[in-house]
């Protein structure tokens, strides 16, 4: 069993950056795959951004290359966000999984193990 806890989630303004950790228990070497997503009001949850074991690979979804960054520390994963708009409002989710290549890692179907959730609400 894995046990993910995120943290670090808030109101922020328009233009604001903020970062998102998430905090790994258990049987890492099964799910060696960690991930973000999130769920924008109303709609579904979506991939953000993933990272292999080892920070070996890095993936992200279109619309937040070049202002997210995911990192990993072992079984502990960062989402440095910036240039935050509106649009990044969401429940964010860490996530893992034993998926190690695309497009797997992009499904959500493909991750077993999820935390609760942090919001992360951008005022414009």
């Amino acid at each position: 069993q894995v046990q993910l806890v995120e943290s670090g989630g808030g109101l922020v303004q328009n233009g604001d950056s903020l970062t998102l950790s998430c905090a790994a228990s258990g049987w890492m070497f099964s799910s060696p795959t960690m991930a973000w997503f999130r769920r924008p009001p109303g709609k579904e949850r979506e991939f953000v951004a993933a990272v292999l074991w080892g920070g070996v690979g890095t993936y992200y979804e279109d619309s937040v290359k070049g202002r997210f960054t995911i990192s990993r520390d072992n079984a502990n994963v960062s989402l440095q966000m910036a240039n935050l708009g509106p649009d990044d409002t969401a429940v964010y989710y860490c996530a893992a999984t034993g998926a190690t290549s695309e497009p797997r890692i992009r499904r959500r179907s493909a991750y077993n193990y999820w935390g609760q959730g942090t919001q992360v609400t951008v005022s414009s």
